[in-house]
């Protein structure tokens, strides 16, 4: 199975890489993740839960990086086991392009999977995998805002926000979701699950 698609980031194309690389960043915005580990330079152990319908599971993963050419792209290559659930392996290629908006996250993913994930339905599948992948690049978004807040116009500075308009955005503000090495690692073993 394959899967493209892109989104516009509110950082810089660096700013992108470096958050993307860094493994604290994408424990604290992968839904269910609970280990993002170093093992050696460009190659890391992620511990995630997932639930898809009627299957909870803890699935185990080895990611590797490679081609590397900072900050603009590399590919991902992922291994993650389920035990009875399934497991999931595949590789994902990642472009970031800069832009006047910030930049662009591209990727690729291409998959494969077995087990008992591999047997549901493909709408509740995909429907879990999109859940999961808004509620990332949601989380990254906001810890993105965090780091690198936007400076304030003047005009805004005097007279706060409303309650209502920072609820309507999420607190966030930036739309949808972001990883160079997070938002893949996330889009390529969630969708590595289909």
């Amino acid at each position: 199975m394959d899967m493209q698609a892109s989104r516009q980031l509110a950082v810089t194309q660096q700013q992108a890489w470096d958050a993307l690389n860094d493994p604290e960043v994408l424990k604290l915005c992968i839904p269910g993740c609970d280990k993002v580990e170093a093992t050696e330079p460009l190659n890391y152990v992620v511990g995630v839960a997932v639930k898809i319908g009627p299957v909870s599971a803890k699935f185990s993963g080895k990611i590797r990086l490679s081609d590397m050419n900072p900050p603009q792209s590399y590919t991902l290559n992922f291994d993650g086991q389920g035990g009875a659930a399934g497991f999931g392996k595949g590789s994902a290629q990642v472009t970031l392009t800069p832009n006047e908006g910030g930049c662009e996250l591209a990727y690729t993913v291409h998959a494969q999977v077995g087990g008992k994930v591999a047997q549901l339905g493909q709408r509740l599948v995909d429907g879990a995998a999109k859940s999961m992948a808004e509620d990332f690049f949601k989380r990254f978004d906001q810890e993105m805002q965090r780091r690198y807040p936007a400076p304030a116009a003047p005009e805004a500075a005097a007279v706060p926000a409303a309650p209502e308009a920072a609820a309507a955005s999420g607190g966030g503000g930036v739309p949808a979701w972001v990883w160079i090495a997070g938002a893949v690692v996330l889009a390529a073993v969630v969708w590595a699950l289909r």
